[in-house]
């Protein structure tokens, strides 16, 4: 009989995600006692007791702040997120955070909103007062973008298709990254180079240590005069302190972001959203169900694939038996781990591994099911942080 799985959502998941779990095999819901696996959006998990039964965690999103994963890395779970996967909806919102600003739209709204009288008399107004919210039109103007990763390239290829210039600057973009980049991108050798040139600035940045206050008020004081900033990244990547003086100055136009604060609240070169960035139907269908599948093939076959914690690792099935372990990345744990299985009289079939960072994790297949008590000599080799046995189920 196949084994059923356990999974607890402390958000609600899109039902295209959900769907993709088989009904047979899985029980989904927010009132799982001893879940194998949580699947989270945005709910803050940094607080929360996680249950010693759960074997992996899998954010629909793309960002972990709300996750402990050093704990969880420290215990063998996996921490899946979905890159990419609302890389659209978050282009388009920058697209139109830099109409928003260009064409001053939210002040015009705020005045035809306030107009009084009869149909001529707002006319009359209308004409008098539209030359106090003239724009300027993006084409033709220079897009720099911070961070070409999945949506930094989507912002890039709209921002050509609408006739602007586009230079970026990211020190660590993959080569994948590289290669699906536009040829009409310049590179820009730093950021303060970036900042001299481009008339919209736009940051597509993880929160990092390294990226907190990334835009402070030598960079603001670096970037062109009547300048837009626009940061749908993370909130802390701005020193907000910066920006202000930069506004108060006239030195920034406008700064526009998905992160309301107190500190720049009302202030009139601010245009703030309510964190709208992945808040599309078709975005939250997306990171679901990519987080959902993600999810699925690691409990039943051990393949890791975006996790932030562990490394990619994937291997076809050639044999019904497989055994995962996850461990510390240190020397003689693969010998100490097939001694083990040889001293069992155990075949390895097949057998992959990988490290990233502090966790290495390998994948063994064997001509035989592991026995209970070689399961529990593999875990009990110091530094072993997760064995799971994964027989092939009969009805897959």
């Amino acid at each position: 009989m196949a084994r059923t799985f356990q999974v607890l959502t402390l958000n609600k998941i899109s039902a295209a995600g959900l769907k993709r779990l088989p009904a047979d095999r899985y029980q989904v819901g927010d009132q799982v006692a001893r879940p194998d696996a949580i699947l989270v959006r945005s709910q803050n998990m940094l607080d929360m007791e996680v249950p010693s039964s759960v074997l992996a965690i899998a954010r629909a999103g793309s960002g972990t702040n709300n996750i402990p994963v050093k704990q969880m890395s420290e215990r063998g779970v996996p921490v899946f997120v979905a890159p990419g996967a609302n890389a659209n909806a978050v282009k388009e919102l920058v697209i139109a955070g830099m109409l928003l600003a260009s064409r001053n739209i939210v002040p015009a709204l705020r005045f035809t909103v306030g107009l009084k009288g009869d149909d001529a008399a707002m006319n009359k107004l209308v004409e008098e007062r539209k030359k106090d919210y003239a724009g300027t039109e993006l084409r033709g103007h220079t897009l720099g973008i911070v961070g070409l990763g999945a949506v930094g390239q989507l912002v890039a290829d709209a921002a050509i298709g609408l006739g602007m210039q586009v230079i970026g600057h990211d020190p660590n973009i993959s080569v994948e990254a590289a290669w699906s980049l536009s040829a009409q991108v310049k590179k820009a050798h730093s950021i303060e180079d970036l900042l001299r040139h481009s008339d919209f600035v736009s940051l597509h940045v993880p929160l990092l240590d390294t990226t907190r206050n990334l835009i402070d008020a030598e960079r603001v004081a670096a970037m062109k005069s009547g300048a837009v900033l626009l940061n749908f990244a993370r909130g802390a990547i701005v020193d907000e302190d910066a920006v202000l003086a930069g506004l108060a100055s006239k030195h920034l136009r406008c700064y526009v972001c998905d992160f309301p604060a107190r500190k720049i609240q009302g202030n009139p070169g601010v245009i703030a959203l309510p964190h709208l960035g992945a808040s599309t139907q078709e975005a939250e269908d997306n990171c679901a169900m990519m987080a959902v599948e993600q999810l699925r093939d690691y409990l039943e076959h051990g393949n890791v694939v975006n996790t932030v914690n562990f490394p990619n690792l994937t291997m076809p099935r050639e044999s019904s038996f497989r055994v995962a372990i996850a461990n510390a990345n240190v020397p003689n744990m693969l010998g100490q781990i097939s001694t083990a299985m040889a001293k069992s009289g155990i075949n390895i079939h097949n057998m992959t591994n990988k490290s990233r960072g502090e966790v290495a994790y390998t994948l063994v297949e064997t001509d035989i099911a592991l026995p209970d008590t070689v399961v529990a000599q593999i875990a009990a080799i110091p530094g072993v942080l997760m064995v799971r046995a994964l027989p092939l189920e009969a009805d897959e």
